[in-house]
């Protein structure tokens, strides 16, 4: 299967095999449902709401049904970005 003149280059295979790791690996980020809220979740959370407290406030008055721990995700996402 080898030719004389070709050389097996370890160094390079290695490399294109991690780079197509690398991309199957990347994430496909979607906008949350919370996106449209965050405003409203930002400041009632500064003003002493719990996560508990906010998904009720969207199950009430937005009819959107969500976990308490997706919202304290949400937010510590938000926390990291600025």
């Amino acid at each position: 299967m080898s030719h004389e003149n070709e050389t097996f280059d370890a160094q390079a295979e290695v490399e294109r095999i991690r780079s197509r790791r690398a991309e199957a690996r990347r994430k496909l980020f979607r906008k949350s449902r919370l996106d449209r809220y965050q405003s409203e979740l930002l400041a009632m959370k500064r003003a002493g709401a719990s996560c508990a407290d906010l998904a009720e406030w969207l199950r009430v008055s937005h009819r959107c049904k969500i976990n308490r721990s997706s919202i304290d995700r949400y937010l510590k996402k938000l926390q990291e970005r600025e």
